[in-house]
């Protein structure tokens, strides 16, 4: 049976995070009617996590497993899943476990409102202060340069409906700047407040030069891109 859901998990190098997050999506949707499936992309790990992927398809066969062949980014894992999966309704988790799975069932009710639905950590973040600051920084250079003001576009807690992507195409930092790019699109975007964990296994892949900076350098490629794309417009077709 195809999946109607796509919970895609980018990971690399989280070999003690893939089994509990198995566990903790099936608890999360043991009451959702639409067949899910979950799709990790190991993003080139070095460590076991690759293996850990193959016992959670055995553990559940509703898990999939994609792997780069060399480390390419987050952006690239989160396009991969997207490409390879044909499910109308897609769900986004990073692999660190900090996304509480919890909040999917809450976060898919509220699609008949919106076609893009993302977490909003801001409320109850927890991360350090140096990276709540690097956030803080890159939201008003967002602000600014985008004219759209979402106060946690880094949140990976994320379920949107696979048209809300028409037009959009795969880029380095698109994990980033995805709700603004739906929003530009024409399409209707919520952010909602979500919880939001501590990391308890793993480390970060991030600091401030490859979260604040990167992203404001990324900036001034979307700013022309929301400037100059081809809008939606209705169209008559005569019959």
């Amino acid at each position: 049976m195809s999946a109607d859901l796509a919970i895609i998990v980018p990971v690399f190098n989280e070999q003690d995070n893939v089994l509990p997050m198995l566990r903790e999506v099936a608890a999360a949707l043991a009451r959702e009617s639409r067949p899910w499936e979950l799709v990790f992309v190991d993003d080139g790990s070095t460590d076991a996590t690759w293996t850990r992927i193959a016992e959670a398809r055995r553990e559940d066969p509703r898990v999939r497993g994609l792997r780069h062949l060399r480390n390419a980014g987050q952006s690239a894992a989160v396009w991969t899943g997207i490409q390879h999966t044909t499910a109308p309704l897609l769900a986004t988790l990073d692999g660190d476990l900090q996304n509480d799975p919890a909040e999917l069932p809450r976060l898919l009710a509220l699609l008949g409102e919106a076609d893009f639905i993302c977490g909003d950590r801001t409320a109850n973040r927890r991360d350090s202060w140096l990276r709540r600051v690097s956030s803080a920084i890159a939201r008003g250079a967002r602000r600014l340069a985008l004219s759209y003001d979402f106060r946690d576009t880094g949140c990976a807690l994320r379920v949107f409906k696979r048209e809300a992507l028409a037009g959009i195409a795969g880029f380095n930092g698109l994990h980033r700047f995805l709700p603004i790019l739906v929003a530009g699109g024409g399409f209707k975007t919520r952010e909602v407040p979500v919880n939001h964990r501590p990391r308890v296994a793993g480390i970060s892949k991030y600091g401030v030069w490859n979260r604040a900076w990167r992203g404001l350098y990324d900036l001034v490629g979307v700013a022309w891109y929301q400037r100059r794309r081809l809008k939606r417009v209705a169209v008559e077709e005569l019959t």
